[in-house]
């Protein structure tokens, strides 16, 4: 495996970790605290955060 290609699943599992934190905290009574704007905005982010994932992970299975 390429050091670039290592890179890229180092990349995967970090984001999938911080996917799974921003997806646990959504999911909590703590999310009810924050404004219904900021609570939009988390979940753009979980959206943005998951289509990067997908994209990551074609990445990977195109290698082989």
């Amino acid at each position: 495996m390429e050091d670039w290609q290592q890179r890229v699943i180092d990349e995967k599992t970090q984001l999938d970790e911080r996917l799974q934190k921003l997806e646990a905290f959504i999911n909590t009574d703590a999310a009810s605290v924050v404004s219904v704007e900021e609570n939009q905005r988390l979940i753009r982010q979980q959206q943005c955060m998951n289509d990067y994932a997908q994209v990551l992970q074609e990445r990977i299975e195109a290698w082989g």
